[in-house]
């Protein structure tokens, strides 16, 4: 019996964490969810109702991986109306090779990142993950489709979990252009 219970237990996280293809995308912001970089928790977006949410792909060896500390900055300035989430990726120039746990500590240890991250994901192609299937097609977001070029590609979501805007990765997260967002009131 404890056999069973384990190898269903195995089943039934990496059912959670793993995004396979042709897995149906939500209509809402809010009906979305990823595996946390810890491998051991799900974040789920419904848990933002009511603040802004900026998610942006990430990675460590990258030319904007100084980013990480003005995200950092940005999520404490705004602490109670916005929620950062970092998406470490590998597909641009293969800039995060990293394991989760070489990731989390870099990220700590470089950056004092303290901002939620989730597991290591495709933001494009055949194995996109759901989440960006999301933002990044307008039937699903309902406001713009949108081509992730590079790392550090910034969407933002309003309080409503209604997409509000991309900003690509020349953008810094304390561009007033972005912060303004973040300040205006829902």
């Amino acid at each position: 019996m404890k056999k069973i219970v384990s190898a269903f237990t195995v089943v039934f996280c990496m059912m959670s964490f793993t995004t396979q293809q042709g897995a149906k995308v939500p209509t809402k912001f809010y009906e979305l969810s990823i595996g946390a970089l810890d491998g051991k928790s799900v974040i789920h977006f419904s848990a933002f109702k009511g603040k802004k949410v900026l998610l942006v792909n990430t990675a460590s060896e990258c030319g904007y991986t100084p980013q990480l500390g003005e995200l950092q900055k940005l999520a404490d300035k705004y602490k109670d109306k916005l929620v950062v989430i970092g998406f470490p990726c590998n597909q641009f120039g293969g800039q995060e090779p990293g394991t989760p746990q070489r990731i989390q500590e870099f990220c700590s240890r470089r950056y004092a990142v303290t901002f939620q991250l989730t597991e290591k994901i495709d933001v494009k192609g055949e194995q996109q993950h759901v989440v960006y299937q999301w933002l990044t097609q307008k039937k699903y977001n309902k406001t713009e489709d949108v081509n992730v070029r590079w790392n550090f590609g910034k969407f933002l979501i309003d309080e409503t979990g209604k997409f509000v805007t991309y900003f690509p990765s020349g953008v810094s997260p304390l561009d007033e252009q972005l912060t303004s967002l973040i300040e205006v009131a829902k």
